[in-house]
């Protein structure tokens, strides 16, 4: 074949196809948000626990982000003053039971001569304190959708990918997230009329609205410890998730945040022999040395979550509902709340 021949050949060739791009894992999503994606966690958000040191005398810090309002603020702001009076100070761990929870207050606080003293402006919360109502802009705007005016259903914006399945959760008719902690809620149908923008028709239909909403129980959650019911707990006595997500607790125990940094700390204690995971003797307790406000740490790095509301939140929840990347075969088509998780680091 002549030179000319060869290249009016190759120039008659179609150009190779671009291999299609490779599917990202949620951790590489979330490497490449933008900074204009991450917030800023308030110091005042954040409840500080130091724990005697470890068997090698290293340090043992766990810190946790308080739930923003609505959700659980009396039980906030009783944990607030208790970490201002250095209440816990001198506690310990108490409780550790596998795959359950991690509890930690007044080793002696069901013996009432020999209870510590509670300061005495600590408030009493009602029950009913555990879901707060629906209001109007609760969910950031990538999670809801307005519809006449004061009508919002629970919608995944930007619009989902052409094989969105949605999420599905056994516990709630729907979930969100709010201030970057996941909530689920409850869900009414209300008949309206409305109008076909098109033809300017009116006709009936249903909408899917949402009516109380709560903070759920995750791996890593903070909760009040209560006696029997109508207690509620004070917020002295504090409990993480160390296990599988028990969600059968929603709406029965306060929420009242998580654990951002040093979850190992707790996870990875001796198993309590006793009933229900609590220690039988006082050498086996871990001892809290101090639990103070955020603020009044000095030493305390900034952390920020991934915005829930954000472009890059919703890739990453996509992606954990339907794993497309290299080593998955089958997209899954849904996800637990809990599987979500919603990221936090250190402050760049």
């Amino acid at each position: 074949m002549s030179l000319l021949a060869l290249l009016a050949a190759l120039a008659a060739s179609p150009e190779p196809a671009t291999p299609p791009a490779k599917a990202l894992a949620p951790a590489q999503i979330v490497e490449a948000a933008p900074i204009a994606d991450w917030v800023a966690i308030a110091p005042a958000d954040l409840l500080v626990m130091d724990l005697a040191p470890d068997a090698a005398q290293r340090p043992r810090r766990v810190v946790i982000q308080l739930l923003p309002a609505p959700f659980s603020q009396g039980w906030v702001g009783n944990i607030r003053k208790l970490a201002a009076a250095h209440w816990w100070d001198g506690t310990s761990i108490n409780r550790a039971q596998d795959n359950y929870v991690v509890q930690w207050g007044d080793p002696d606080g069901e013996d009432k001569t020999k209870a510590k003293r509670l300061p005495r402006s600590l408030s009493v919360i009602a029950q009913s304190e555990y879901v707060v109502p629906y209001s109007v802009g609760l969910f950031a705007k990538r999670w809801d959708q307005e519809i006449r005016d004061a009508k919002y259903q629970f919608v995944p914006v930007p619009p989902p990918p052409a094989n969105w399945n949605g999420f599905s959760d056994p516990y709630s008719k729907a979930f969100s997230f709010v201030g970057g902690f996941p909530v689920g809620m409850t869900l009414a149908n209300v008949n309206e009329m409305t109008t076909d923008s098109r033809t300017g028709r009116s006709f009936p239909a249903m909408f899917s609205v949402p009516t109380s909403v709560w903070p759920v129980h995750c791996y890593g959650t903070v909760g009040v410890g209560r006696n029997e019911p109508p207690d509620t707990g004070t917020g002295a006595e504090l409990y993480a998730v160390i296990g599988h997500a028990p969600r059968q607790l929603d709406r029965n125990i306060a929420v009242v945040g998580r654990v951002i940094e040093g979850m190992e700390h707790l996870s990875t204690l001796p198993r309590g022999t006793g009933d229900l995971g609590f220690y039988k003797t006082a050498p086996e307790r871990t001892p809290i040395r101090s639990i103070r406000n955020g603020t009044d740490v000095p030493d305390l790095p900034a952390f920020e979550y991934l915005g829930t509301e954000s472009t890059s939140f919703a890739r990453y929840a996509d992606a954990r509902a339907n794993r497309r990347d290299a080593f998955y075969i089958q997209p899954a088509g849904g996800v637990d709340i809990c599987n979500v998780p919603v990221p936090i680091r250190r402050r760049k």
